[in-house]
């Protein structure tokens, strides 16, 4: 359906016209014009977080005084890290040297593109570090035009259009697989390279124009992504990657052509804020599933979706997250922000495209409690075997963590080893393991049953196609029942006897008393109990995996094992927080859910 609606909108698109017949003839015209760096300095003028962003980025322009320039490294198939670092670079140092005329930033600025441009190439075997690299040469080229002397202008172009833009378009000749892939790779491909080619538009306009058709007619593939609510099957992690992209790209095109062709206005992606505010827990940690870190850190593109779509929530969040800005976070930057609890969102939210759900008690209370919980189809770009897995947060720390991704450059990471990989099995995640084996590869599970109330919300997710071989009935409900205690309920019945594992991977200080469990951090704990089976037990196992996997030191995985396998069982875990030295809080709970 998303494929098909996604052909539709393409269709459309490759029939508006020569896109650039509205091309801003002058430089620059990506993403920032004139006009808005005069903006930008009355802001700092006026604005502490404005100011205190521009001196952090004057402290990191003086740090790159004594750093070497971007290198050809490859590390496993990748020159992406260095791509970024040009990036990153070369928008830090134009946007100072726009907003202060100080040559030393036009210097360095030109120092790290003339390192660039020496590369014998830029890694097309691995189109992002292509992609991102054409990024950085199209900000390069168009916010420093007008004081490049010729020269200049005319080798930065040269190394954008053949180690970039002629490149891309051989891909996309042969079909390209990223061309029209519904994951991040279509953005940052599609988007890098189409901003690309709006920086040279003038110079190279039939390239440009060839360019531009492909990147119209294949991102809206992604975009379909967003439908219906605004979810992202990828993980947080690579939401950012893909929504920051979308945000570039589309910037780009309104500067430089004064329309995004509609593209923003694909179903679903006005909300992807949401997800991203929704996603973040109150210990400032994200429900990180699929190969992504738990760092929440900055999403400039949170202030662009902010003015876009009329959302000062998203701009709230962003504000909220500025330590470490991002030149954009200056760029996009918006004052008028608006709390959850001021815009009146609800605490829970289920986000049905991605089947992913969370659960909170407060959106101002630092100390609450919050759950992210997922259904998900393990098809995804970069998902983990992790069907029905949690998080929990709780007393401004996290207690049910998800360990994240492994170095991307384990052996066959991407391919035939990746299920060996402790990280990615089933045996990792806080959801329930049958005779210690992987859930199906292909299996998805979808969220069945949803209520929010004041006093119990509740997400259950059919996990049966996990195990299809085993399973005639596998269902996880997640609840928080009076915005107090989390409640986990297993309902299994198998077609033959199995084992059934119930798991929490913690980095807690765990004890044991056979059906009870206490989790121990500093001023806070969780007490865990077995509701149900009465002969259940708890106890916790290593997580740590054979070298050279990553150790996951600190952390055990705290499991309800069974006397012997069973056919049916119920299996139903309380995890209540509270201060230490307070008086568990009581919850009554109609069981089972």
């Amino acid at each position: 359906m998303r494929y098909a609606l996604g052909l539709v909108f393409a269709t459309l698109l490759v029939a508006a016209g020569d896109p650039l017949e509205t091309l801003r003839k002058e430089h620059p015209r990506l993403i920032a014009l004139d006009s808005d760096i005069e903006r930008l300095r009355g802001l700092i003028r006026a604005n502490p977080q404005a100011r205190k962003m521009y001196d952090s980025f004057v402290a990191e322009a003086a740090a790159l005084e004594s750093a070497p320039t971007v290198q050809y490294k490859i590390v496993g198939p990748r020159l992406l890290a260095q791509s970024r670092l040009c990036l990153d670079r070369v928008y830090l140092l134009g946007l100072l040297y726009r907003l202060d005329g100080d040559r030393k930033y036009l210097e360095r600025a030109l120092a790290e593109l003339r390192a660039a441009a020496a590369f014998p190439d830029w890694n097309p075997s691995h189109f992002l570090d292509t992609a991102e690299m054409s990024h950085a040469f199209a900000i390069g080229y168009d916010w420093l035009y007008k004081s490049l002397s010729e020269d200049d202008r005319a080798w930065i172009r040269e190394a954008l259009v053949s180690k970039g833009l002629r490149v891309a378009q051989a891909h996309y000749e042969k079909g390209a697989w990223w061309a029209a892939v519904e994951h991040n790779w279509n953005q940052v491909c599609n988007g890098g390279i189409g901003i690309g080619a709006l920086a040279v538009a003038g110079d190279h306009p039939d390239l440009a124009r060839d360019i531009l058709r492909r990147a119209r007619e294949n991102l809206p593939h992604a975009l379909a992504s967003y439908a219906p609510d605004g979810g992202w099957a990828e993980g947080p992690g690579y939401w950012h990657y893909a929504t920051r992209y979308t945000a570039y790209f589309l910037a780009a095109l309104e500067t430089a052509l004064g329309t995004d062709f509609g593209l923003s206005a694909s179903e679903g992606f006005d909300r992807a804020g949401h997800f991203r505010v929704y996603f973040c827990g109150p210990s400032g940690r994200t429900f990180n599933y699929a190969d992504a870190s738990d760092t929440v850190g900055t999403a400039a593109e949170m202030f662009w979706l902010a003015r876009k779509f009329s959302q000062p929530v998203y701009a709230w969040h962003e504000q909220r997250r500025l330590e470490r800005a991002e030149v954009l976070d200056l760029v996009w930057f918006r004052e008028e922000a608006q709390s959850p609890a001021e815009a009146r969102w609800p605490l829970d939210a289920y986000f049905r495209g991605v089947d992913v759900a969370f659960l909170r008690s407060s959106w101002d209370d630092p100390d609450a409690i919050f759950v992210g919980v997922k259904g998900g189809d393990n098809k995804v770009n970069h998902s983990q075997l992790d069907l029905g897995t949690f998080v929990l947060d709780a007393g401004g720390t996290r207690w049910a963590i998800d360990l994240g991704p492994d170095d991307y450059n384990l052996p066959q990471y991407f391919g035939a080893l990746r299920w060996t990989y402790y990280r990615m099995r089933t045996e990792s995640h806080n959801t329930v393991l049958i005779d210690g084996e992987n859930q199906d590869r292909s299996a998805a599970a979808p969220v069945v049953e949803r209520s929010f109330q004041p006093k119990l919300a509740l997400v259950r997710i059919d996990l049966a196609n996990a195990y299809p071989d085993k399973m005639e009935r596998l269902e996880r409900a997640v609840a928080l029942a009076d915005r107090k205690t989390v409640i986990v309920q297993d309902r299994i019945k198998a077609r033959q006897p199995v084992e059934a594992l119930w798991g929490m991977v913690t980095d807690a200080e765990v004890s044991l008393r056979e059906r009870a469990a206490e989790l121990r951090k500093p001023g806070w704990v969780v007490d865990a109990e077995i509701l149900s089976p009465g002969n259940g037990r708890f106890e916790t196992i290593s997580t740590r995996p054979p070298q050279p996997q990553r150790q996951n030191e600190g952390t055990t995985k705290l499991l309800v094992r069974l006397p012997e396998k069973v056919e049916q069982a119920d299996i139903i875990v309380s995890l209540t927080p509270r201060r230490e030295g307070t008086a568990r809080p009581a919850v009554k709970v109609k069981l089972p859910l």
